[in-house]
């Protein structure tokens, strides 16, 4: 079954080379497609509308090798203890896999346009499963490293995948809802890891948890094999291999520097070094992507308002989302609050689950308003998030605590999908693969950049002493308040 974009087959109709699934013929060499008509059938006798039944498997897919990135970081103090390591050092088991997730992501979407986005969204979810079990075997600090990096790298497969399913079957009218789905899994996944990470961590064991991962994934694996369409395959799609070495080097010197640059210190050789050398690295990329015949990513693109801004506005909404959220457990736990880990989870919880009820809502509410007016009430919700998360003390109430981490929640549940959709409408349906890449790759890299940078600013917080977290609170605000701005400048969609 060939999955074609909106305008050239309809949504509702299927094909597998000449075939048309909907009159139930066979193709040009003579053989029943049986499976397809199998699946078509059953969708049909639930009342399951096909492509719902294939987002919802590329979403669960998504989930299950996303939400396991994050999951470790309110447990890095005990699992650092059981590896005989340091925290600094297990908090690469944290920042690898998710600079991974996305630096990764462009390459897969090149791949799901030569090879088609069934087979690397499968291949994704074998091999994440793989490295999953690694993970549970990891038997020091490195091992634990490199194998949930490796299977954070297969797992980032998913992604472009999964958006060029949902931009492929849904006509550009239609994507806000499905993308507000995709933007829940791909910015909740990663937030209910760090909600369900210290009580399961503490009741089941973090090797457990990677073992209940891997038969997830094979399951996954089984059922996109069987469900899910096949995608045109473009001829003449080239890797680009120094593109992605180049951004790999400057993403990855630029975090090692902010991470590290407090214990080398920041005017020292070490970390003025790093800083040049990503610095470095991101111009040779630069030079790399405009030489390149298929490139990385389409520096093209950039001069495009509706393609330029929507990126700018979620890496910067994404460093202050996620940067944010890496510091509450910290400031409700011993350093800040004294909560136990239980009553944290709790109150974190707050925050998907307002991105759950409100994403779609948020939906039918753009269709409306249009994208530019969701794009800039969202950012302006986390901007309040974190200045509210900035004033919180040791006299707060629980409720002020849940109304300061939902706001983030509904703020991003409302910005994401809009102005995602406005970014794959901005490019054409042979690039929407390369799209999705980037849309993972701007969305991680301000997730990394602001877990760094904000847990830099607070490294020095102490329950008498709060004002280095609300400090970084105020950069996060700033960084909101600036994708606030940008997307003040994107154009809606005409109605």
């Amino acid at each position: 079954m060939r999955l074609l974009p909106p305008h050239r087959e309809n949504v509702h109709q299927s094909t597998d080379r000449t075939l048309s699934i909907d009159s139930g013929g066979v193709d040009e060499v003579g053989i029943i497609p049986w499976p397809i008509l199998l699946r078509r059938r059953i969708a049909r006798r639930v009342g399951i509308d096909h492509r719902w039944a294939v987002l919802w498997v590329v979403l669960s897919g998504l989930f299950t090798v996303g939400f396991t990135i994050t999951l470790l970081v309110v447990s890095l103090d005990r699992i650092a203890v059981e590896l005989d390591t340091t925290t600094t050092v297990l908090t690469w088991a944290i920042t690898g896999p998710m600079l991974a997730f996305g630096v990764v992501g462009p390459v897969f979407g090149k791949a799901g346009d030569l090879w088609g986005h069934k087979r690397v969204f499968v291949g994704g979810l074998f091999f994440a499963g793989v490295f999953a079990i690694a993970s549970a075997l990891a038997w020091n600090a490195g091992t634990l490293i490199l194998f949930r990096t490796l299977s954070a790298t297969a797992g980032s497969a998913c992604g472009p995948s999964a958006m060029a399913y949902i931009n492929r079957m849904f006509a550009p009218g239609e994507r806000v809802k499905p993308l507000s789905y995709w933007s829940f899994v791909t910015a909740g996944g990663p937030v209910i890891g760090v909600v369900v990470g210290a009580p399961l961590v503490e009741s089941v064991g973090w090797r457990a948890i990677f073992a209940v991962q891997a038969p997830l994934c094979f399951i996954g694996f089984v059922v996109a094999i069987w469900l899910l369409p096949g995608t045109d395959r473009l001829k003449g799609v080239k890797f680009d291999v120094r593109g992605s070495v180049t951004l790999g080097i400057a993403a990855t010197a630029l975090l090692v520097a902010i991470s590290q640059g407090r214990e080398w210190g920041w005017g020292s050789a070490a970390t003025l070094g790093t800083l040049l050398l990503s610095a470095a690295a991101f111009v040779a990329f630069v030079q790399v992507e405009k030489r390149a015949a298929a490139p990385l990513v389409v520096l093209a693109w950039f001069r495009t308002r509706n393609f330029a801004f929507p990126v700018l506005s979620q890496t910067l909404t994404n460093f202050a989302y996620m940067g944010g959220f890496f510091l509450i457990p910290q400031v409700l736990g011993i350093r800040g609050l004294g909560l136990g880990e239980a009553t944290t989870g709790y109150l974190v919880i707050s925050r998907p689950l307002a991105f759950s009820l409100i994403a779609p809502l948020a939906a039918i509410v753009t269709l409306r308003v249009g994208e530019r007016v969701a794009g800039v009430v969202g950012a302006i919700g986390v901007v309040i998030s974190m200045v509210l998360w900035a004033a919180v003390g040791l006299d707060s109430s629980y409720i002020f605590i849940v109304a300061a981490t939902a706001f983030s929640g509904i703020g991003l549940g409302i910005a994401s999908p809009a102005l995602t959709s406005l970014m794959a409408g901005s490019v054409n349906d042979a690039d929407l693969g390369v799209a999705g890449a980037m849309q993972q790759l701007s969305t991680q890299m301000g997730q990394v950049l602001g877990s760094a940078v904000l847990a830099t600013i607070s490294v020095n917080a102490a329950p008498d002493n709060l004002g280095p977290f609300h400090t970084a609170f105020i950069v996060g605000a700033v960084a909101a308040a600036g994708g606030c701005l940008a997307a003040a400048f994107v154009r809606s969609t005409p109605r």
